[in-house]
């Protein structure tokens, strides 16, 4: 067995602890197992937060991004800023309101801003579909740093069922309470790798990251500006406008919310997580220094960029600190991804199905389901094909579309009627689903447009016509009588 074996497993046996023993001293009610019982500090909640943030997609993806596609990866920062100032005034309302109606999930918000049981069944379904393949990215990431890890002593299938079952089980026994306290170890890790890597890979190679650039600048002339077609600067503003609006409509971000002692924990946050941010340049940096020292990774193999480049500078030993880092961006997010599709199978199918089922019933419900949930992700993670990557490229541009309809919410007098609530968000989804699965481009759908609008992210086309439906279903579903406004509570 090689060493890096000891500190993959070793990271998995302290997950597995931690999340076991986060229940210690908790009734494990409903309320407790989904958001804690509302009483995270501005700690738990930041590094809960966080948490969500560095997943496979940012360890893996990042630096592969960086790897393969060069300028266009800083769109990453642009919008990883932006959300946290945006939450700075969204959350706050989000949170009073839940807690002073008791809710347990983003359909619950949905449905008694806007009065519509309905609604809420139609956004959890919209969480539960972008949510499985979300999960699945977890699992597939957590197979490749396993197996690269340990030098494919550990296929990547062993891998991905040896992670799935431990989440599922922490997730089963302990709710949310073990995703915030593996969220510590996952951080702290994390940081460390990211920052060593981002430094220590451009000072060896290249004697400084100026001087990265620069090797990089010679070796592939223009990677380091934004392609005049394609990902061009439209398509960067554009995909961090629509990043941004959707980063807080993820179900499993906006549950966090609720986990919050106090509001002012999430104000908080708001203006310490842009700073902590600045680790994913370091995650850039890694992929920048890979493009010289790792040249020609094909296609998806560009994901591995990270681990290429570590294998062929470190010992094994370190390659597992690293793996094992790589192995808690799957397992952290991963917990919290299944614990949110859970609660909303149970809690916003389950029950408006089954009708007066009690907190305790739903609440056994959700436990049973985070199993069953995280077996379905692993069928689709194992042999999923092509359907499950349409989804998984459609999954942010569809959770965006739940925005506008939130914004509104917020207003003291919300003029949108439920109606138009309903169906602005099916169009907005239906649009989103059939630009992925046909792959059209805004140039194919808009040849007419000025050539700079023609790289504009497809996700954008979708929020438009849905703000569109809810302007004109408003208007025509609005009684006369009650033409000023539909008056809903100030949250």
């Amino acid at each position: 067995m090689n060493s890096a074996l000891f500190f993959i497993f070793g990271i998995l046996i302290v997950a597995l602890g931690l999340g076991l023993r986060a229940r210690h001293g908790k009734d494990m009610s409903f309320e407790q197992w989904s958001v804690g019982g509302r009483g995270f500090g501005a700690l738990i909640i930041f590094l809960l937060m966080a948490g969500e943030i560095f997943t496979t997609f940012v360890f893996l993806g990042g630096s592969g991004f960086a790897y393969g596609k060069g300028a266009a990866a800083f769109y990453l920062l642009g919008y990883g800023s932006l959300c946290f100032i945006l939450s700075y005034w969204l959350l706050p309302p989000i949170w009073r309101y839940a807690k002073e109606k008791g809710l347990l999930s983003q359909p619950d918000f949905f449905a008694k801003k806007y009065e519509s049981p309905a609604l809420g069944v139609l956004v959890a379904v919209v969480g539960v579909v972008a949510l499985i393949p979300y999960l699945v990215l977890q699992l597939k990431g957590l197979g490749i740093i396993i197996n690269v890890a340990s030098y494919s002593s550990i296929s990547s299938t062993q891998g991905i069922w040896i992670g799935a079952v431990i989440v599922a089980l922490y997730v089963f026994v302990s709710g949310i309470h073990g995703s915030a306290w593996t969220a510590v170890v996952k951080d702290i890790l994390v940081m460390f790798v990211a920052v060593f890597l981002g430094l220590y890979l451009p000072y060896h190679y290249y004697g400084g990251i100026g001087a990265m650039f620069e090797a990089l600048n010679q070796a592939k002339p223009g990677f380091l500006a934004l392609a005049p077609i394609g990902q061009s600067t439209t398509w960067y503003a554009s995909t961090v406008l629509l990043s941004t609006l959707g980063f807080y409509m993820w179900p499993h971000m906006f549950t966090a919310t609720f986990a919050a002692k106090r509001e002012d924990a999430l104000r908080k946050n708001a203006y310490v997580l842009p700073i902590y941010q600045l680790m994913l340049l370091f995650i850039l940096f890694i992929g920048f220094a890979a493009v010289v020292q790792v040249p020609g990774l094909p296609g998806s193999e560009i994901d591995l960029a990270l681990f290429k480049i570590s294998l062929q500078t470190f010992d094994p030993w370190f390659v597992g600190v690293i793996g094992a880092a790589g192995v808690l961006t799957a397992v952290v997010p991963g917990s919290m991804i299944l614990l949110t599709t859970s609660t909303l199978v149970a809690n916003n199918i389950y029950r408006p199905l089954r009708g007066g089922a009690s907190d305790a019933q739903v609440g056994l419900v959700a436990k049973v389901m985070a199993p069953c949930v995280m077996l379905v992700a692993v069928y689709f993670t194992l042999g999923g094909g092509e359907t499950i990557v349409s989804l998984l490229l459609m999954a942010y541009a569809f959770v965006t579309q739940l925005f506008p309809v939130l914004l509104m919410s917020l207003r003291r007098n919300n003029p949108v009627t439920r109606p138009a609530a309903f169906a602005s968000i099916v169009v907005g989804e239906a649009t989103v689903a059939w630009v992925s699965l046909t792959k059209s481009t805004v140039g194919a759908l808009f040849p007419f447009l000025p050539t700079p609008l023609l790289d504009l992210n497809v996700g954008i086309v979708a929020l438009a016509l849905n703000v569109i439906t809810l302007v004109v279903v408003t208007a025509a579903t609005r009684k006369p009588e009650n033409a000023g406004s539909r008056r809903v509570k100030e949250a």
